[in-house]
């Protein structure tokens, strides 16, 4: 198990851990950016260990539309979430779960949602 997953499993004492689609895409783009093949592949069988480890859940039609309402709200207020961000957040928030972060900051600005800093 990698140091992520162990911290977050410690820190939250759960041990049912689920990440969003979205973040699919935000931990492959570290393989497509990586300067070395190396580095590449270091990357791709870590990115296995957490996908065989992880639940990954859909992002759906229900989260858009709540994610549309959610940052339609935010700018009238003059706060923007950054979107992929705000689609983590309500995947979070649709399925009633808490998110483990170390970005506070912007998932904060999810009106409802339950966070954990790790």
């Amino acid at each position: 198990m990698s140091s992520l997953l162990r911290s977050i499993k410690e820190t939250t004492g759960q041990t049912g851990v689920a990440i969003s689609a979205i973040t699919v895409i935000e931990l492959a783009h570290g393989v497509w950016r990586a300067d070395t093949p190396e580095r590449a592949e270091k990357r791709r069988i870590y990115l296995q260990e957490v996908y065989a480890a992880i639940k990954v859940e859909a992002f759906t039609k229900e989260m858009g539309e709540l994610a549309a309402r959610i940052d339609a709200e935010g700018k009238k207020a003059g706060s923007v979430i950054p979107f992929a961000d705000l689609q983590i957040g309500v995947t979070a928030l649709e399925l009633r779960h808490a998110i483990a972060t170390r970005n506070v900051r912007h998932f904060a600005m999810i009106p409802g949602l339950q966070i954990t800093p790790l």
